[in-house]
């Protein structure tokens, strides 16, 4: 029994446990092993989804990871999905709505461990590309796998009017949320990062007053909001810097590592 049993400390992944240039640094790691060893529990909560998350490593993760931004939770030890708040066939009236609307935009469709997508552009391309992410093009919705942990699109120079349309059109169960450069999450209503990490803490027997996260973007917004205590990078987004207890040195220089500096004189 350390000083951090029954802790929970959730980390966002790209820009804030990873460095400018994707990395890990040694000094988060022997952070995080400091944390371990003292019975803490580490994970990472980011947007990614299984087919594009390899930065699993149970040298210092230790908890299941919090997918496709908090709806979807897995235990990468046990190879098993610990949760899954996904979409299901009711997604297919809204891409369909989509595609009539917005008939060149890309849209990729996520089930747990497959990939597909419609009108496939490079920019679409390129993010699968760079994740090394294996996806069969398909000319409609109903052609794949339910549920869905999630769908995107990929709008370009249209994203303002895609997101428009989305706020004027009710799809029952169906929200969005804007993420990097041009591209829209489209996710199960009451999934996000907040309620996912709240569910896991739930799964793990953590009390809510022993839940952490540190975060740079907008949507860590939920999160943040859901733990005992928030942290962000000083590198993070103005408006996520507002949602703070506390501001941590930059991703750049160890972030995550600071956190469990000031955790360390909490417990």
């Amino acid at each position: 029994m350390g000083k951090f049993s029954g802790v929970l400390l959730a980390s966002d992944l790209d820009g804030t446990l990873t460095n400018d240039q994707g990395i890990i640094t040694d000094a988060v790691k022997k952070a995080l092993a400091y944390f371990r060893a003292e019975g803490g529990l580490f994970t990472v909560c980011t947007g990614r989804t299984y087919m594009g998350f390899h930065k699993y490593d149970p040298s210092y993760i230790n908890a299941p990871v919090l997918l496709c931004n908090g709806a979807m939770a897995y235990d990468y030890a046990k190879e098993e999905v610990v949760f899954s708040n996904a979409i299901g066939k009711e997604g297919i009236d809204c891409i369909e709505a989509l595609m009539r609307e917005f008939p060149d935009v890309a849209i990729e469709m996520y089930p747990f461990n497959k990939t597909y997508a419609i009108h496939i552009n490079p920019d679409s391309e390129r993010h699968f590309t760079n994740q090394d992410i294996p996806f069969t093009v398909i000319d409609h919705p109903a052609q794949t796998e339910f549920p869905w942990v999630k769908a995107m699109l990929c709008a370009n120079e249209k994203t303002l009017d895609v997101q428009d349309f989305l706020r004027k059109n009710s799809f029952p169960g169906i929200t969005f949320l804007p993420t990097t450069g041009s591209f829209i999450e489209l996710l199960k209503v009451g999934a996000d990062k907040g309620t996912g990490l709240l569910q896991l803490a739930a799964c793990l027997g953590v009390d809510k007053k022993d839940v952490y996260a540190v975060g740079d973007d907008y949507n860590d917004k939920e999160m943040l909001i859901a733990a005992q205590k928030a942290f962000v990078p000083s590198n993070g987004k103005a408006e996520t810097k507002q949602l703070a207890d506390h501001i941590v040195r930059s991703n750049n220089d160890g972030c995550v590592a600071n956190v469990i500096e000031i955790l360390d004189k909490l417990y």
